[in-house]
């Protein structure tokens, strides 16, 4: 575990959220919705990044196999685009959750631009101490949202118990791939506000800790943080757009607070996708 790495002092929820709230508008516009990583196939692929973000989000929620009508948990909705995919492409109807007031605005918005307000519905959640009865979903989606838990065994409870049986779980976020130059990895977690870095193995046995059977897991870590380059070579030439749009201090503490994300070696740091179904009584 990447305890050793980083001083796992109380971060409470609040924080988390305060996080997301300052962060959040400018990943917003950039990112066209989403707050989550890229996936570029190589240096020459001439995808936006709001277009490599949106792969992201497909390659995650095809291993749930949604189909229309089925209720889906989005546990850590961002502003809310992920959500709004789901509903329009799958037909699911999603419930989205956040600690960030910034993104649950911004969400709902989102969703009334879009005409799925019948679809989707964004509330204030903390996975930790969800409020929605057993069994009460189809589907769960958490897109990076599980590398702020404050105990991942807790969330991972969580999700498995608001899950039906039958139901399935995919989740991504990012890995631990080297311990070499782990002074590099601290800034990294820093930045993230991370607790932990668990490697893929060890983000299995939390899944399966919890009582869910990993069904497709993988590692693709070298088309998303290994193209950090690439997301620094599509980002910038969007600077002016958003130094007007939210002022070039803004800008300046947006990239300020992003310095340690991209410390590590684009080998250390790698970027999982599991697919897990809650077994049948």
């Amino acid at each position: 575990m990447a305890s050793e790495f980083i001083d796992t002092a109380e971060i409470d929820t609040a924080e988390i959220g305060r996080h997301y709230d300052e962060r959040s508008p400018i990943g917003d516009v950039l990112r066209d919705g989403h707050i989550h990583m890229w996936y570029w196939y190589d240096d020459e692929d001439d995808a936006t990044l709001a277009e490599a973000v949106g792969r992201t989000s497909r390659k995650v929620a095809d291993t749930l196999g949604l189909r229309p009508g089925e209720r889906l948990l989005d546990a850590g909705c961002g502003p809310g685009a992920t959500s709004v995919f789901l509903a329009t492409d799958y037909g699911a109807r999603v419930t989205g959750i956040s600690i960030s007031e910034f993104e649950l605005g911004a969400a709902r918005d989102r969703a009334a631009a879009a005409g799925v307000g019948d679809l989707v519905r964004f509330e204030y959640g903390d996975y930790t101490d969800l409020a929605y009865a057993d069994d009460s979903f189809d589907a769960v989606l958490a897109l990076e949202s599980l590398q702020n838990a404050p105990d991942l065994a807790v969330v991972f409870g969580e999700l498995f118990r608001v899950l039906r049986p039958g139901g399935r779980i995919a989740f991504s976020d990012f890995s631990l791939e080297s311990r070499a130059e782990p002074e590099r990895v601290a800034k990294f977690m820093a930045s993230l506000k991370l607790r932990e870095l668990p490697t893929l193995a060890e983000w299995l046995e939390h899944a399966r800790g919890a009582g869910f059977v990993p069904e497709e897991y993988t590692q693709c870590g070298p088309r998303v943080f290994g193209r950090k380059s690439k997301y620094l070579r599509t980002a910038m030439p969007r600077r002016q757009e958003i130094a007007e749009r939210f002022g070039e201090a803004a800008v300046t503490t947006f990239s300020r607070r992003h310095l340690g994300f991209f410390a590590p070696r684009p080998d250390q740091i790698g970027y999982v996708i599991v697919s897990a179904r809650k077994p049948l009584r």
